[in-house]
């Protein structure tokens, strides 16, 4: 397996869930390349949703590796078997298989992500068995979305401090039943679209409010992803790029 590290670069990590470039927004990027490698010249991040689905060859993650740029980063959703089917219990070897997988990634690993279910309750012995072998298996970055109200407690929020696991801030917020309570200094957004999940573009005011809370959450040394998942009807791109123009403009500003 090729060494892990955390990206901790202080840029922010603007991207969508996969790499699918609509033709509307083809303008924005290269013409020659691959998906990939069109995507990659433009955004800093990708969020890889098909492993959750499919285990890929080591050698598609080492080759999707290989065609970024240095400083681009992936995060990596964990598999269903994982998440939703094993519910996090006995999965020593599902856990080996997946870092064999998208261990290949390399240093371009940033992040995993764990998406539990919205039935997905909180079991505090579960996940103090569990985080412990996911964090022993990937010291980069790891991000989690539970969307059962009992992952918003207190007991939920102390076991994902204790192992640096970042809570991920959602919209639309599933199972949250009050403001974002944070775990680590690191930050992960998942903008899947409102008010219908998935299709749904977003609004320039509420790009705008993204961009001011980018600007917020910005932590010296600590990673920062906005991830735009309303990849349904092709919205995340340009939502994305938008964002990402608005970042960099305040940033020379």
């Amino acid at each position: 397996m090729s060494e892990l590290q955390s990206t901790a670069s202080g840029r922010p990590l603007i991207g969508c869930a996969g790499w699918s470039i609509p033709k509307e927004a083809a303008a924005a990027f290269p013409g020659a390349g691959s998906h990939l490698e069109r995507y990659a010249a433009v955004f800093p991040a990708v969020e890889i949703n098909s492993s959750f689905y499919r285990p890929h060859q080591p050698q598609t993650y080492a080759r999707w590796a290989a065609s970024v740029p240095q400083g681009f980063r992936f995060s990596v959703k964990l598999p269903k078997a994982i998440t939703h089917e094993a519910k996090l219990v006995d999965t020593d070897d599902l856990l080996d298989r997946f870092v064999r997988e998208a261990g290949e990634l390399g240093p371009k690993l940033g992040c995993v992500l764990v998406q539990l279910p919205p039935s997905g309750v909180f079991d505090a012995a579960v996940v103090a068995d569990f985080l412990p072998r996911l964090r022993a298996r990937f010291p980069c970055m790891l991000a989690l979305e539970g969307r059962h109200p009992t992952w918003f407690g207190d007991s939920a929020t102390s076991l994902l401090r204790e192992h640096g696991v970042t809570r991920v801030i959602a919209d639309p917020p599933a199972g949250q039943p009050g403001p974002h309570v944070p775990t680590t200094d690191a930050s992960y957004l998942r903008l899947h679209g409102t008010p219908r999940v998935y299709y749904s573009a977003y609004p320039r005011a509420f790009l705008l409010d993204v961009e001011r809370r980018i600007a917020a959450l910005a932590r010296p040394g600590a990673d920062l992803w906005c991830i735009f998942d309303n990849t349904a009807e092709g919205h995340s791109v340009p939502n994305a790029l938008d964002v990402l123009r608005g970042v960099e403009v305040s940033a020379a500003a």
